[in-house]
């Protein structure tokens, strides 16, 4: 089976053609023209992960705090970690990088504040 993607690594953002398996496996990726594209390629394919940014109330403030997490996390996960942040509420004061949600469903990702909240 064939997938057509657009490789976001680099601002060259290559049309590749990623063949995988009857059973979903990676086999192989044509038209990237640099490692990095063969990289996503495979992680795209098998095991999608993303960035989440989201705001969250914060008590003793009348903006709320933006935050995001670490790292990526399976983009399976995007909706039920969502749903844990809607029932997020942060006091201030907040700074930059302060983790305000650990290892937010078991991922080992913590979720952090992206903005100073006084």
């Amino acid at each position: 089976m064939e997938q057509m993607i657009t490789c976001i690594s680099c601002p060259v953002g290559c049309r590749m053609t990623v063949t995988l398996s009857e059973s979903g496996e990676f086999l192989s990726v044509t038209g990237n023209t640099c490692p990095r594209g063969a990289r996503y390629a495979k992680q795209e394919c098998t095991a999608p992960e993303r960035m989440i940014t989201a705001v969250i109330p914060a008590k003793g403030s009348d903006t709320p705090l933006s935050v995001k997490t670490r790292t990526p996390v399976p983009k399976a996960l995007i909706f039920p970690i969502m749903e844990k942040l809607r029932e997020t509420e942060v006091s201030a004061p907040a700074a930059i990088g302060d983790v305000i949600c650990p290892d937010v469903l078991g991922t080992g990702v913590d979720i952090i504040a992206t903005r100073n909240l006084p």
